[in-house]
């Protein structure tokens, strides 16, 4: 079963058990779950408004998907070579 898959049927089950699965689920996953929380600090919450105002404004254009993947290609045979 493919990941995707596995995802909505978790998402799926999550929605009608009972809380004493969902709290033993929760409980056994608990580090994990906060491990992979973003920690918005005032400096990052600045940092994304300044991009935010940047774009909307048209100082800078968003790149395509294959562009950002094209600039990590570079940046990491850049990296390997030092």
């Amino acid at each position: 079963m493919k990941t995707a898959a596995i995802r909505q049927e978790l998402h799926s089950y999550l929605e009608v058990a009972d809380d004493k699965k969902v709290k033993a689920l929760y409980a056994s996953m608990k580090n994990e779950i906060e491990e992979s929380r973003v920690l918005y600090n005032d400096e990052l919450k600045a940092e994304l408004d300044s991009r935010h105002t940047a774009y909307k404004s048209g100082k800078t254009k968003p790149v395509t998907e294959q562009q950002s993947k094209r600039r990590i290609a570079k940046l990491l045979k850049s990296a390997k070579g030092k």
